[in-house]
């Protein structure tokens, strides 16, 4: 009779509030908002995403993510959706879900996971959050009014996605509560276990992210720091949770030659995964100009030529322009006072000053600039010279107001990265990767953490990667990881 109410007050307020059949609840959703609507949010917050977050570019690791997450997907109550997988070049240990088929895993959880089946585990828990649609059932929850509302609640700004920034304060990143993650983690044992993986292998995951959890309350806690956990219910079980246990158990048991675990190909597919800050991939764009001694961060991709009266970086279709001039700086002249002198104007507008690696300057756009004026200008002091920074949309990419405002958002981000050239520019980053190789019966985590320059708890993280926290030795014989 429960049931029956349930599905006769959908069937009341089906028609204004979306209520549809939730195939991996088996129950009816109220929600009021359509899978069309879902589907494109997700597509959309995760364009914004892809272009303000560093990606990890490896091509073999990424198919084989993506591999491994279509499989367990295909497995899922919704494997009509259209499902991507997106490694984040980030050494946080995380992993998040966006609604519509959008799964994303940091580089940093990877690196701690010992086999397929694990990472399975992973991105099951978070397939579990998208097929029971659980972004939209708590913004709906939450605000009981119409779709413009649940919009508004689910992702913040003007337009339907707003600044990519408050994206890292949603549930969807940071966990949607106890029963809502113990739920995707119920759905995504099922799914591993259609899929033929070994449902214990999230008992797994969540035994080594407890030890993360023990060791940064730990290090918190000498350092004078807040402690960072994974989200939601990865961090909140106990170790030995009994709810945890008995969803995985309620999947089933798979017969030892119908398990999937894959150890040996995991080791494979993750020698020489980058370990820690990743200082190529987030220092790539940066243009470093050794007799001058400055450094500008470009946009992604852009090109930059060294030309014989400006350095100009353009973007990879033409659609816009940052140059950089070099001239004399008159001594004891305010920056905003030169920089309307450089473009003879009496004023600027949305000026502000600017301060920065104990730089001074001036930033504005100015008053009626016609066709071939700059949509953007600075002027930054260093030592006896003015540069002037000039940000530029051609005509034809400047679509609306939206478009333009993105591009000063790109041309503001540049002009604040100017900085005075560091030794480490000109410096080959050291990037670190994890290896493998085997121990030997003198192999212990203290020797080898003499050997490795990863900070002050090299021995606790070597235990970390290798599942051997706060104790133990590896066997002879045995593969671990090292970073080198």
């Amino acid at each position: 009779m429960h049931y029956f109410n349930k599905i006769l007050t959908c069937a009341l307020i089906a028609a204004s509030a979306g209520c549809a059949f939730n195939p991996a609840t088996n129950r009816p959703d109220l929600v009021l908002m359509s899978e069309e609507k879902e589907i494109k949010i997700g597509q959309e917050m995760h364009q914004k995403l892809v272009e303000s977050t560093p990606i990890y570019n490896d091509p073999v690791l990424n198919a084989y993510i993506e591999h491994v997450g279509q499989k367990v997907a295909a497995a899922s109550d919704r494997p009509e959706i259209k499902y991507h997988f997106t490694i984040i070049d980030s050494q946080d240990i995380n992993a998040f879900a966006l609604p519509g088929g959008y799964v994303y895993i940091n580089r940093g959880l990877l690196t701690y996971l010992h086999s397929e089946a694990e990472m399975a585990a992973v991105l099951a828990h978070e397939i579990g959050h998208i097929t029971a649609r659980h972004a939209v059932r708590q913004k709906t929850a939450a605000t009981g009014a119409g779709v413009a509302s649940v919009l508004s609640v689910l992702v913040t700004g003007s337009g339907v996605v707003g600044d990519v920034a408050n994206l890292w304060s949603t549930a969807a990143v940071k966990g949607y509560g106890r029963d809502m993650e113990l739920e995707a983690d119920r759905f995504g044992a099922q799914y591993m276990y259609n899929a033929g993986y070994d449902p214990q292998a999230m008992i797994n995951v969540i035994g080594l992210l407890k030890d993360q959890e023990t060791f940064s309350r730990r290090r918190a806690r000498l350092e004078g720091k807040k402690q960072q956990t994974y989200h939601g219910v990865f961090s909140t079980h106990p170790r030995n949770d009994i709810r945890l246990q008995e969803v995985v158990k309620a999947a089933g048991d798979l017969p030892e030659d119908k398990k999937t675990t894959k150890v040996e190909y995991y080791r494979e597919k993750t020698d020489g995964l980058v370990y820690g800050q990743n200082a190529h991939e987030s220092e790539k764009n940066r243009y470093n100009h050794q007799r001058l001694g400055f450094s500008l961060l470009f946009p992604e991709n852009w090109k930059v030529d060294n030309q014989r009266s400006a350095i100009v970086g353009t973007a990879p279709d033409n659609s816009a322009t940052i140059t950089i001039k070099v001239a004399q700086r008159k001594s004891n002249q305010p920056a905003d006072m030169a920089l309307r002198e450089v473009y003879d104007v009496r004023t600027l507008e949305q000026g502000e000053k600017l301060n920065q690696y104990r730089l001074e300057g001036h930033t504005g756009k100015l008053p009626s600039a016609g066709a071939e004026a700059p949509d953007r200008v600075a002027v930054l002091y260093y030592g006896s010279r003015q540069y002037i920074l000039e940000g530029k949309v051609n005509q034809d990419s400047a679509q609306d107001a939206e478009a333009l405002n993105e591009y000063d958002n790109l041309f503001l981000t540049s002009i604040r990265s100017f900085r005075p050239l560091r030794k480490t520019d000109i410096i080959k980053p050291d990037i670190k990767r994890v290896r493998y190789v085997k121990a030997n019966d003198k192999t212990t985590f203290a020797s080898l953490a003499r050997h490795m320059e990863i900070g002050e708890y090299a021995e606790e993280q070597l235990r970390l990667l290798n599942g051997y926290y706060p104790r133990g030795e590896p066997k002879p014989g045995e593969w671990i990881k090292i970073v080198e």
